[in-house]
């Protein structure tokens, strides 16, 4: 038996290296009142429990408990079809910024076939490049004049427009492909970054630059599972051809 999962099911917070376990279960608790249940944390040790449990109240104890608590970013991304970044910086090489509505109405159609991780970075210099290199969609709050806003406030405005855009959906988001997971464009991305180092298009200063921006025209594209299989399966066969060596658990396929 098939149980329908709500929207917001569909929904992860995903925090990066928060500095305060206090803040952890401020968000949690923002997230919470807005139905959302989902919470990651990515940072190299568990945080205190106690002390996140202090801002959490007894209401959203249930997700601090249930919290998933990966050290690698890359792993806590694996399960996710679309990330949207959330950040106040602005500079080169950083995919067009939107507001948390413009991002919502986007995604909300991908809820029914996928899962989308709203990942917020650490309260003191937020999200890195080399973070931001997982994620599709940038968020980025309007304000008036001073930009920084607190972790919970960030999650919190986040949830709040998530909450209401599904509620706003009388009829529920119209169904949408499979799109592949963050798992499965990494690979692609790995045999990619491979065969183009193969031909020489990239060198060690270019490196960056030039894989940041094939992520960004990629990530635009909304690559299915099959697409990413398939760009794969073309990377495979063309280093085969040229000669180069794939690890043994690339050889087939």
């Amino acid at each position: 038996m098939t149980i329908d999962r709500s929207p917001l099911d569909h929904i992860a917070i995903v925090l990066m290296e928060p500095k305060f376990p206090e803040n952890i279960g401020a968000a949690a608790r923002a997230a919470w009142n807005m139905g959302i249940s989902r919470l990651i944390v990515v940072a190299h040790e568990p945080p205190d429990p106690e002390r996140m449990a202090m801002m959490a109240t007894h209401k959203a104890a249930h997700l601090l408990t249930n919290m998933g608590f990966h050290q690698s970013l890359k792993t806590a991304l694996a399960p996710f079809s679309r990330v949207v970044g959330t950040t106040a910086r602005r500079g080169r090489q950083r995919i067009r910024e939107r507001s948390p509505r413009e991002v919502v109405s986007e995604v909300l159609p991908l809820l029914p076939n996928n899962e989308v991780a709203f990942l917020f970075g650490p309260e003191d210099r937020g999200l890195t490049n080399d973070d931001l290199k997982y994620c599709q969609v940038i968020s980025a709050i309007p304000t008036a004049d001073f930009s920084s806003l607190n972790l919970a406030q960030a999650v919190g405005i986040h949830c709040y427009e998530i909450y209401h855009g599904v509620l706003c959906s009388q009829k529920g988001p119209a169904s949408s492909p499979r799109l592949a997971t963050s798992f499965e464009l990494e690979g692609m991305y790995d045999h990619l970054e491979r065969t183009l180092f193969s031909i020489d298009f990239l060198k060690d200063k270019s490196h960056d630059y030039y894989m940041n921006n094939i992520r960004q025209f990629l990530g635009r594209r909304m690559l299915t599972s099959q697409d990413a299989s398939l760009l794969r399966s073309i990377c495979r066969q063309f280093l085969r051809f040229q000669g180069v060596a794939l690890p043994e658990k690339d050889q087939s396929g």
